[in-house]
């Protein structure tokens, strides 16, 4: 594919940085700072080089692809996850309310420790 990321396209060093990595990731090339730098030096965006290397650091052992293609499906896993493990044996679903509810106790015995709560 042909790519054109230039000071134009690109709000921002950041932005290009981003850019630049999914540039490398839809060519199957390793994202690392050295790369990102050599592309947005190329659209003549000056990139501070510690902002290529955090995001080479948090791609780092990362599908590019998969994790654009899961876009919207970060907050609704373990509310999935739950009734299926009911279905299956229902041990584990039924044991996670009893836990919350130590965890809650325990978080309302820690206040009245302290000599104070907030209704008193």
């Amino acid at each position: 594919m042909a790519y054109q990321v230039t000071s134009r396209t690109a709000a921002s060093p950041e932005l290009a940085a981003t850019y630049a990595a999914l540039i490398l990731a839809d060519e199957g090339i390793e994202i690392t700072a050295d790369k990102i730098l050599a592309l947005t030096n190329a659209a003549s965006v000056e990139l501070e080089p510690i902002w290529a290397s955090l995001l080479a650091k948090a791609l780092e052992g990362k599908n590019v692809k998969d994790l654009l293609s899961n876009v919207g499906a970060g907050g609704g896993g373990p509310a999935v996850g739950a009734p299926a493990a009911a279905a299956a044996g229902g041990a584990p679903a039924a044991e996670a309310p009893k836990e919350e509810e130590k965890k809650e106790e325990a978080k309302e015995e820690s206040d009245d420790d302290m000599g104070f709560g907030l209704f008193d």
